[in-house]
């Protein structure tokens, strides 16, 4: 049986059809199985590296969880959601260590320094602290007097005059100028302390009178002071000479390209945090005559930021 022209075409018509939906059909799975194997891969880990550092973060004690990154931390895990995210506590030294490695580290409270910057990829302002300082017990403050200028402790004179170990926490960075200062401090000078609670203990050895000088930012100084029992007005705090009064804390993170784009998208978040209330936060820890002034002082410096 012969088949005629017009029967033939609408076979050929069909063929064509049937060809082109199976055709679709299977393109539709095939994206469809990479759609669910990018949906079923699992999430890049962030580790955040944290340590007991009143009052930025407070993992022990009455007052745990009330820190100005205790505060701000949920709200970048929660803007970052690409991510899967693990908070390990760690000591400083242990923290500067991982961020070297590979691994995607970040340290939700760094100073930034020009020797860092060339390991660690450090994020725009994320708060502002009291300038650290030289805290001494008030029977001890004659050891101090010799080395003040308007009130301020010179500290590179008081480091070379040999007369006093000055208590420091290792590995830590206490700005630039201290730090440029502590490098150049002669041998047996500094009394450096590791250890989870490191200023806790420089400040037990302090009030046991086997030292007479601890460096330190006043309102951690103040927290851990009471944790060991030691009032405000048992010691004296001396601000060092060139050092101003605030300075700047970063979020840094392993300076690799993961670590770089988490900084990139950190810092988007930042620029968009509701300052007012984690900057009263930290101002909550600071005597009433300088809470007043930090407040002023921090929403300048972060109005300035937004303008850049």
């Amino acid at each position: 049986m012969k088949t005629g022209p017009s029967k033939l075409k609408r076979l050929l018509s069909t063929a064509i059809h049937h060809s082109r939906v199976w055709r679709a059909a299977a393109a539709f799975a095939l994206l469809a199985g990479l759609v669910s194997t990018a949906w079923a891969q699992p999430k890049e880990t962030l580790i955040w590296l944290l340590r007991d550092l009143p009052p930025t973060m407070i993992l022990e004690g009455p007052k745990k969880g009330q820190g100005i990154i205790d505060q701000m931390l949920p709200q970048l895990i929660a803007g970052m959601p690409q991510y899967q995210h693990t908070l390990m506590r760690v000591n400083r030294a242990r923290a500067l260590q991982m961020l070297h490695e590979e691994s995607l580290t970040c340290d939700p409270s760094l100073l930034k320094t020009k020797e860092r910057e060339q390991w660690i990829s450090f994020s725009v302002p994320a708060f502002r602290a009291v300038s650290n300082g030289l805290v001494a017990r008030q029977e001890d403050r004659s050891v101090l007097e010799p080395f003040l200028i308007e009130g301020e402790v010179d500290l590179a004179a008081l480091l070379k005059s040999g007369r006093n170990k000055v208590g420091v926490v290792a590995e830590r960075s206490y700005g630039e100028v201290v730090d440029t200062l502590l490098r150049q401090a002669p041998e047996g000078a500094l009394t450096p302390h590791y250890g989870n609670d490191a200023l806790g203990s420089l400040l037990h050895m302090q009030r046991l009178g086997r030292l007479q000088v601890v460096l330190g930012y006043w309102p951690e100084i103040r927290y851990q002071a009471s944790q060991k029992l030691i009032t405000d007005d048992q010691l004296e705090f001396y601000p060092v000479k060139g050092t101003g009064k605030y300075l700047s804390g970063h979020i840094g993170c392993s300076n690799t390209p993961q670590g770089r784009q988490a900084i990139s998208e950190i810092n988007q978040l930042l620029r968009n945090l509701s300052r007012e209330h984690l900057d009263s936060l930290y101002a909550d820890w600071l005597d009433p005559a300088r809470r007043t002034d930090y407040l002023k002082e921090t929403r300048a410096f972060f109005e300035q930021q937004a303008q850049q």
